[in-house]
């Protein structure tokens, strides 16, 4: 893991523990996603639309095995339906401002029941700038979220109301590969999800992103 990007986790887990410094807590959290947020618009800035659809490690075992584009929907996703659906019980982003229809994407899923040439199809399906603006639209909106929790709500763990609503969303498939992420979820309190999909999901699949970004011959 990218050294400043792990030590920047580590505080945030650390201060957010307690409530004497959960406030502090919330400002790394916000500072690792803006850290994490100009790594990913740095990387896009060097990319043409179609190498955001390749796959150089088709068959490795690791996040590096999709596309660009996919990631940046993938965990756009998730932390859009794990704000939204899952912790605020409101609209997702993608819905509440028409980024469906924009973005030209065919699902509304994580895509996590995708597969090879599924990834691709997808990822050249999506209108790339609509993609970048729903990614940051979707960062706004959770990192306002995040501005207005209390230590107290860090505790509150998910209903199985929480978990009904995730699933009559649509959002996650059915398929094998894609529904354990609602028990994945809702097995979590609210602190869980900031320490997963809010931050270490996104480091994980950016530091995959620039693996892939170096295969084809980007520097990053």
């Amino acid at each position: 893991m990218n050294t400043e990007w792990s030590e920047l986790n580590k505080q945030m887990q650390a201060l957010l523990r307690k409530k004497d410094t959960f406030d502090d807590g919330i400002n790394i959290c916000l500072a690792l996603r803006n850290t994490l947020s100009d790594a990913v618009e740095k990387l896009c800035y060097k990319l043409s639309d179609e190498q955001y659809s390749l796959m150089p490690y088709p068959n490795a075992n690791g996040y590096h095995c999709k596309t660009i584009a996919y990631s940046i929907w993938h965990t756009a996703r998730i932390e859009d339906i794990t704000a939204h659906t899952l912790i605020c019980n409101d609209e997702q982003v993608l819905f509440r401002d028409d980024h469906l229809k924009a973005t030209c994407s065919p699902i509304i899923t994580t895509g996590n029941e995708l597969i090879k040439d599924e990834i691709t199809a997808l990822s050249q399906s999506l209108n790339i700038a609509e993609l970048l603006r729903y990614a940051a639209d979707v960062k706004v909106s959770t990192d306002g979220i995040l501005c207005n929790l209390s230590f107290n709500d860090l505790k509150r763990k998910f209903t199985t109301a929480d978990k009904e609503r995730v699933i009559a969303s649509k959002c996650v498939s059915k398929d094998e590969n894609a529904v354990w992420l609602i028990d994945y979820w809702c097995g979590k309190d609210v602190s869980g999800i900031i320490r997963m999909p809010f931050t270490r999901h996104l480091i994980m699949h950016i530091e995959a992103m620039m693996r892939i970004a170096q295969k084809i011959g980007i520097e990053v």
